[in-house]
């Protein structure tokens, strides 16, 4: 899951991307609303987190532009202003929630997975294929009966697996998806990981599940196909 953090206070900016990214998301960053603008036409995200008062553009004219051209990624509004007219005007204007500041972490995470559970986003809590299970809300994944520890990052490129199984996804599509844009397009991490992932998930006894597809990528799935 990749998160657009708008935020023009370097201090927030930092700590939401800091909070967010210990919950597994992708983040990218932006400090004000016109750079935000152009990463969110030109990336792919699950969801955006937009403070309202920022420079060259506030949260608003941001939300505006892009429900005109017809992006509906979901929307999560920070402002100081807690009066409901201020409320009701960013609703009005495209937003899905609205969080006063200052705000508890625990509250804004509560809030972005639900909106990302709503029906729009298609979102599961638990993924199973054979015996393997993945549990989103509790960031935990067995094989069987036993337990499988999995580093951020792993938990993150694994959950995009299984929510596309029997698909192939390329190597592009999991570094738009997975990693935020300070990744280096160019290196060997997704291989890497994927390398890690198969040490804990396709273990001896086992059905393989993660395939190397020539060519074209990776997929998850009880058959090969390719591999």
């Amino acid at each position: 899951m990749r998160i657009l953090v708008v935020e023009d206070e370097k201090e927030i900016r930092n700590f939401l991307k800091k909070s967010l990214e210990a919950e597994c998301y992708a983040v990218d960053t932006a400090d004000d609303g016109e750079k935000g603008l152009d990463f969110a036409r030109s990336n792919k995200y699950d969801l955006l987190l937009l403070d309202n008062i920022m420079p060259k553009r506030t949260g608003k004219e941001m939300c505006e532009a892009l429900r005109k051209e017809g992006r509906n990624v979901p929307i999560l509004m920070l402002s100081v202003k807690s009066e409901a007219t201020t409320k009701v005007d960013l609703l009005n204007a495209g937003a899905d929630d609205y969080l006063t500041k200052p705000f508890s972490i625990d509250e804004l995470s509560a809030r972005i997975k639900a909106l990302l559970r709503r029906p729009n986003k298609i979102e599961q809590e638990i993924y199973r294929l054979d015996d393997l299970t993945l549990d989103v809300s509790r960031h935990a994944a067995k094989r069987g009966s036993k337990e499988i520890y999995l580093a951020r990052k792993e938990f993150t490129l694994l959950s995009y697996l299984m929510q596309n199984k029997g698909i192939v996804l390329s190597r592009s599509m999991i570094m738009e998806h997975v990693w935020d844009m300070s990744a280096d397009p160019f290196s060997n991490t997704i291989e890497s990981h994927i390398v890690s992932l198969r040490k804990k998930i396709d273990i001896p006894g086992k059905k393989k599940l993660i395939h190397t597809i020539q060519g074209r990528g990776y997929k998850i799935d009880t058959k090969a196909n390719g591999d």
